[in-house]
């Protein structure tokens, strides 16, 4: 069973114009996904008040500490951008770290919807899609990534993610192309 998984299109992320095309992208993912009556799923980064989760030492969160509470659980930033709208029946899985499984209960939610294939979309390439990946990958899911419904701020890295790493692991596609298929 396929899945859609749409990761990190939380409005202070997928909110900022250059995410714009990339989030139109998954939009239409979404909506395809839903017509062929394929599962989808959305992850967001948050934390709960106080960041009790982060470390001070962590390399990526670890400044959020002083940053107020702009990223906690139940601030507008992390909650998924109204583009999409998850439906009642879409898990939205919160996440502690980088990867969609870390943290969070996506392997237990996948488990029960019987999934063996991911199908990818997300910001950032180097971020939640990369860690994501891998971490399926070594599950033994069966994967495809929709490149052009994913993002990074350095293009040149999603580039070769996308272009040379991603598919070594999995089908890396676009949304027209997945759509028709």
């Amino acid at each position: 069973m396929p899945v859609l998984l749409a990761m990190d299109f939380q409005q202070g992320i997928a909110g900022r114009p250059e995410f714009a095309p990339t989030l139109a992208n998954a939009v239409r993912a979404v909506d395809a996904a839903r017509a062929a009556g394929i599962p989808v799923m959305f992850a967001r980064v948050a934390f709960r008040p106080g960041y009790p989760e982060v470390s001070a030492g962590h390399p990526i969160f670890g400044r959020l500490r002083d940053a107020g509470d702009t990223m906690t659980q139940d601030q507008p930033a992390t909650q998924i951008h109204p583009d999409l709208a998850p439906r009642p029946t879409e898990p939205v899985i919160t996440k502690r770290r980088v990867s969609a499984f870390a943290g969070s209960d996506l392997d237990v939610l996948l488990r029960a919807a019987a999934a063996d294939h991911l199908i990818l979309a997300g910001i950032s390439t180097s971020g939640v899609v990369l860690s994501t990946l891998r971490q399926a990958a070594d599950l033994d899911y069966r994967l495809t990534v929709l490149a052009d419904a994913c993002a990074d701020t350095d293009e040149e890295v999603h580039r070769v993610l996308t272009e040379k790493i991603f598919p070594r692991q999995a089908e890396v596609t676009t949304t027209d192309a997945w759509i028709k298929g």
